[in-house]
C-alpha cells in the first residue's frame, strides 16, 4: 500500500508548493531535537546529580565525551543520508530517540550515562539538525534562505518550550519519568510526519525546487545546470575548509555562555532569578531574528552575513563585560540570538549554494562534525580560564580572538569552481 501523499499526482494537485510542507516538517524536526540539546539537559543536571551522587566534573566530562562521540558519528550519518534518503533515516532516528530517552531514564552508572549522551547528542543535536536543514536546502534554491529562516523558527520555539516543560515534568513526575515522557512526545509528534509527509526531493515526486513550473525556461535551466560536487571534490577546495573554520566560534562560545549563564550574571551582581528569566528570552528572540536572517540570506552573499554574525558575536562578548543592570542583560541575550541566527541561517544555506544538493548529506555531515565537536568543548575554556583568573571577563577577552579568526575565514570563503577541481 502506498503511503499517504506518496503518489506524485496527489502532491501535484495541492494548491501550493509541497516544499512548504517540508519547511513545516523541518521546523518540527528542530523543535523535537530538544532531548539532545544543552538547554534541556541542563534542566536535568541538578535532580540527576542529587539522586546519583555524582560530581559535576564527572557529569560534565561524560557529557563532553558523549558530544565528541556524536561529532564523529555525524560523518557517518551524512553518508547514510545520501545513500538511503531523508524519510527512511529520519524515521529510524525518531525511534532511536525514543529508545535513547528510555535508556536515559534507567541510567545508574557512568558508562550508561555516556551511552545515553552519545545517542541523544548524535540524534538530537546532530542528526535532527542535519536532516532538517538539508531537507529545506534540497527543496529550495531561489528561496532557500527564507525557507531556512522559517524552518528555524522551530528551534526558537523549542528553546522556549522544552526547558519549561522539562522543569514542570521533573517537579511532578521525577527526572526518570520525565525522560520517558519527552521520548513519547518526540515519537508521537515526529514519527508520523517522517513516515507520511517527508519526501526526499522535489524531483522524486514530479516537482522542481521552489515550485518552478517546467515551462519556466530560465529557472528550469538554472536547476538543470546546477553544479554538484562530490564529497571528494568538495573537500579539496580551499573554500570547504574556510567554511568549516568560519563557524567554530558560534557553537564553542555560545554553548559556553549558555552553560555558564547563571555564574556569569552572578559575577555581575545579577541574581539567579534574573538569569533564569533572561535564559528564557533566547527562544523568543531567536524566533524573531531567524525569520529576518532567512530573508537576508536570499538577498546578501552568505559569506558576508556569516562575517556579520561573527562581528555581532564579538560585540556581544564586549557588551557582556560591561553589564550590571537588568536591561543590559536583556540586550546581551538579544545580541547573542542575532549572532546565532546570522551564522546558523547563512551557514546552512551557503553549503547547498556552493556545492549543490546531490551529495549534501556527506558534505554537511563532515562540517556538522566540526560544529558538534566544538559545541562539546564549549564549557571547558570558560571554566579553565575562570579557575585560573577568577574572572569571566578575562575568558571573554581571550576567546574573542576566535570569532575574529572566523570572520576572516567567512570573508575568504568565495564560491568554488568545479572546473578548477576537475582540472587538478
Amino acid at each position: 500500500m502506498k503511503l499517504f501523499l506518496e503518489d506524485s499526482k496527489i502532491v501535484n494537485k495541492l494548491p501550493f508548493f509541497y516544499g512548504w510542507v517540508i519547511v513545516f516538517v523541518s521546523g518540527i524536526i528542530l523543535f523535537c531535537s530538544a532531548p539532545g540539546q544543552t538547554y534541556v539537559n541542563s534542566v536535568f543536571l541538578e535532580p540527576m546529580l542529587n539522586e546519583l551522587d555524582w560530581s559535576r566534573t564527572t557529569y560534565s566530562a561524560t557529557y563532553t565525551m558523549g558530544s565528541l562521540t556524536a561529532a564523529v558519528m555525524m560523518i557517518i550519518v551524512g553518508r547514510v543520508l545520501d545513500k538511503f534518503g531523508y524519510r527512511l533515516i529520519l524515521s529510524i532516528l525518531c525511534i532511536l530517540m525514543g529508545l535513547s530517552t528510555l535508556w536515559m531514564s534507567n541510567v545508574d552508572s557512568i558508562y550508561k550515562l555516556f551511552i545515553a549522551f552519545a545517542l541523544l547528542r548524535t540524534i538530537g543535536q546532530g542528526s535532527f539538525q542535519l536532516v532538517s536543514t538539508n531537507l529545506v536546502s534540497t527543496w529550495f534554491i531561489k528561496r532557500r534562505g527564507f525557507a531556512t529562516g522559517i524552518s528555524s523558527l522551530g528551534q526558537g520555539a523549542s528553546m522556549f518550550v522544552f526547558p519549561l516543560l522539562a522543569h514542570l515534568l521533573i517537579q511532578n513526575f521525577g527526572w526518570r519519568s520525565s525522560w520517558q515522557i519527552l521520548g513519547i512526545i518526540v515519537l508521537g509528534i515526529l514519527l508520523p510526519l517522517a513516515i507520511f509527509f517527508v519526501k526526499d526531493s522535489p524531483e522524486k515526486v514530479g516537482l522542481l525546487p521552489d515550485g518552478v513550473q517546467k515551462n519556466e525556461t530560465d529557472l528550469n535551466e538554472e536547476i538543470t545546470n546546477e553544479i554538484n560536487f562530490t564529497f571528494g571534490e568538495a573537500i579539496v577546495t580551499k573554500t570547504f575548509w574556510f567554511l568549516v573554520f568560519s563557524v567554530i566560534a558560534t557553537p564553542l562560545i555560545i554553548t559556553g555562555l549558555h552553560f555558564h549563564h547563571v555564574s556569569i550574571l552572578a559575577t555581575k551582581g545579577l541574581g539567579s532569578g534574573l538569569a533564569a528569566f533572561t535564559m528564557s528570552l533566547f527562544g523568543p528572540t531567536a524566533l524573531i531574528s531567524n525569520f529576518f536572517c532567512g530573508y537576508l540570506a536570499d538577498k546578501i552573499p552568505n559569506r558576508f552575513l556569516m562575517a556579520c554574525g561573527q562581528i555581532s558575536l564579538i560585540l556581544t562578548m564586549l557588551w557582556l563585560v560591561t553589564i550590571s543592570e537588568t536591561w543590559q542583560a536583556i540586550i546581551y541575550v538579544s545580541m547573542a540570538s542575532i549572532s546565532m541566527s546570522l551564522v546558523h541561517t547563512s551557514y546552512t544555506v551557503i553549503w547547498a549554494n556552493y556545492y549543490g544538493r546531490k551529495h549534501l548529506g556527506s558534505i554537511r555531515g563532515f562540517s556538522s562534525s566540526a560544529t558538534v565537536g566544538f559545541s562539546a568543548l564549549g564549557a571547558l575554556p570558560f571554566g579553565i580560564i575562570y579557575d585560573r583568573t577568577q574572572s569571566y571577563d578575562q575568558a571573554l577577552y581571550y576567546l574573542i580572538l576566535i570569532p575574529i579568526f572566523c570572520c576572516i575565514c567567512s570573508l575568504m570563503a568565495t564560491k568554488p569552481s568545479k572546473r578548477l577541481v576537475t582540472e587538478k
